[in-house]
């Protein structure tokens, strides 16, 4: 990387190309920034940064900071080039107040301005300051220090020259608009999180966040970039080998960087980007790297005697069980489909990239033939998995009607066919799903009783989970099949509900089946399908008066107001002891029940806490219990 101030290219005014005016950001601002929900405005600060990423990404910036100010506001300062402060040619204005106020008005349209940018084209930091109450910038360039503010997208205090410096920068502070978000507060774990993960692909970059509200930091600059990115995904897990593979290679204004270590679960776990962008549906980058690696493994397995003469090859999938990867490709012009960047469509990509990781992992085999031939023979055990988890799942398949007679925990089904009206309640329990099933609304609430504890699935294959009688039966209700099979459009419920004692059993039954859903069944998180009941743990009686709480602290706050005398306090130990009535009242009337939605806020955490919490590993289990006992209820990573 190289320092801020050497070898500076031009970046002028010239580069800013206006393509249209700013219009309907804060009519529509979900098309712009995907939401106005908790994620929507995580999104406003993150383009803000991205934007000091980029000039990292073309060697110009070293440090990037960020500060959740007490007031709400954020801001995001780099030691960058600085936004040019020049006249526009064609519009009169300073460039900066054009990229501010101008949709598509980047540098990234411009020849010489960067070669790779993650940024949404020009919009990001325009809808940024559409969004926001107020925005300010301060530019450091040219021996000055330039201040312009804008409120709710306008210009209000014009640019002016307020200072003299030789540094070189940018400052970006802005204050969501509350009339537009739902929620305004920046979170301070969801923001280090994205900014760990910025810091760890920007191989060198210093990144920091500080909190005025709680006075917490955090600093992050990671030298080994990816590899130790790989490592600390890999970190509650037994590896297969010490050293990640890595490789980084250029072709065609494309340039590749993947590292990858195998562990011995069985989760495929690659992670691609694009530009520093996380490309969670994938891509052409992450289809080039899986069949390069396909593609090796195969040849090498051969050549080491794995695989004999009339062999079928290797599934890709079957290579890639226990792998965790990270890719991260540098594409001049990345088309990502969807406006939140969720897929690279490139397709000149897909071939570079293959040829790329091909050619380094052949060479790296030649000097690794065994770490090669124990990838191979874990595929070979793979593949025997896999076919006997093939023949697992045509058991869970529908033939014509539902089987119900078959499923050892019996479904009782709602009448409505319509699965956006419908919901099915994963009730712990033959008692607690009695009394669901005589209090539900038959009309769209089903009901499936699980009966103990299902497998733990973090501990075992695909196959092994089809065998468990309780998850064929939790498949088959839900509809969607599970691995090649599993298609979101036959969801048969548009919220999956589970329904636990308030207990430590409860909860182990809880985190099982969410464990279940994040491994085979992630889809339905991210459509926002699943959730959490939150069933009362007491009945206090006083009088005439009836009152259900759901903590001990409820309790507490509850008796201090209405003091003890008279008070009959009742525990439920489980929800078999509500009859139907009390169940429906308190847990399943759509009017007065409480339901947690549950979110994947961060995919690399919640493998992080998913492998700590049901992997083999005893004493990073203890440390995270320990370090997270007080805040119990929210160890599901619900938003």
């Amino acid at each position: 990387m190289k320092e801020p101030n050497a070898e500076r290219e031009q970046y002028t005014a010239q580069q800013i190309q206006v393509l249209e005016e700013l219009e309907a950001v804060r009519k529509r601002p979900g098309m712009y920034i995907g939401s106005t929900s908790e994620r929507g405005l995580h999104h406003l600060l993150y383009e803000v940064v991205d934007n000091s990423v980029d000039e990292a990404l073309n060697g110009f910036c070293t440090r990037i900071q960020v500060v959740l100010h007490k007031d709400g506001s954020a801001s995001c300062e780099d030691n960058g080039r600085g936004i040019p402060v020049e006249i526009h040619p064609k519009l009169g204005i300073p460039a900066v107040e054009v990229a501010l106020t101008r949709l598509h008005a980047g540098s990234k349209f411009g020849a010489g301005g960067y070669k790779v940018s993650g940024g949404l084209h020009g919009v990001g930091v325009t809808a940024v300051n559409a969004l926001s109450k107020w925005l300010e910038v301060r530019v450091k360039t040219h021996g000055g220090i330039y201040h312009i503010r804008f409120e709710r997208g306008k210009t209000v205090s014009p640019l002016k020259r307020i200072g003299d410096t030789e540094e070189t920068g940018t400052y970006v502070r802005f204050l969501p608009d509350p009339t537009i978000f739902e929620v305004t507060e920046f979170d301070f774990d969801t923001v280090a999180l994205r900014l760990r993960e910025l810091a760890y692909l920007n191989k060198g970059l210093e990144i920091s966040l500080y909190d005025e509200r709680s006075d917490k930091s955090v600093h992050y600059r990671f030298e080994g970039g990816i590899v130790e990115f790989v490592k600390a995904l890999n970190k509650n897990k037994d590896v297969l080998h010490p050293d990640p593979v890595y490789g980084n290679a250029s072709r065609d204004d494309i340039e590749v960087e993947f590292a990858f270590q195998y562990n011995d679960s069985y989760i495929e776990n690659v992670l691609s980007f694009a530009n520093t962008i996380r490309t969670t549906e994938g891509g052409t980058h992450e289809a080039g790297f899986k069949t390069a690696l396909t593609r090796v493994v195969n040849d090498f397995a051969r050549k080491v005697g794995v695989l004999k003469n009339g062999d079928s090859n290797l599934a890709g999938e079957d290579i890639r069980e226990g792998i965790v990867a990270v890719l991260h490709v540098k594409v001049r012009n990345p088309q990502f489909e969807g406006q939140t960047k969720t897929k690279l469509g490139n397709t000149e990509v897909a071939g570079t990239v293959q040829a790329l990781v091909s050619d380094i992992l052949t060479a790296y085999f030649e000097e690794h033939t065994d770490l090669a031939k124990t990838i191979a023979q874990k595929a070979i055990v793979a593949a025997r998995a896999r076919e006997a988890a093939r023949q697992a799942r045509e058991l869970t398949k529908r033939k014509g009607a539902l089987e119900i007679t078959s499923l050892p925990g019996k479904l009782t089904d709602c009448t409505t066919r319509d699965p956006a009206e419908a919901e099915l309640f994963l009730v712990e329990g033959d008692s607690a799903g009695g009394s669901a099933k005589q209090g539900r609304d038959r009309r769209f609430q089903a009901i499936l009783p699980l009966r103990g504890k299902i497998l733990n699935v973090e501990k075992a294959r695909l196959d092994k989970a089809l065998a468990h009688e309780e998850i064929r039966s939790l498949i088959t209700a839900i509809g969607t099949g599970i691995g090649d099979d599993f298609d979101i459009t036959k969801t048969r419920y548009h919220r999956i509900i589970i329904m636990t004692d308030a207990d430590v059993d409860g909860s182990h039954i809880r985190t099982l089946l969410l464990t279940f859903f994040y491994r085979y069944m992630p889809d339905l998180i991210e459509r926002g399908y699943l959730y959490i009941a939150e069933p009362p743990l007491y009945l206090v009686k006083k009088g005439k008066t009836e009152r259900y709480l759901h903590s001990d602290e409820e309790l507490e706050e509850y008796l201090k107001r209405s003091g003890r005398d008279g008070a009959t306090i009742q525990r439920y130990k489980g929800l078999g002891e509500m009859d139907p009535h009390q169940l429906w009242e308190t847990t399943m009337d759509p009017e007065r029940r409480t339901l947690r939605r549950v979110t994947i806020q961060d995919a690399i955490l919640a493998d992080e806490i998913f492998t700590i919490l049901m992997g083999d590993k005893v004493e990073p289990r203890r440390q995270f219990i320990e370090s997270n006992a007080h805040l119990v209820k929210n160890l599901d990573t619900i938003a």
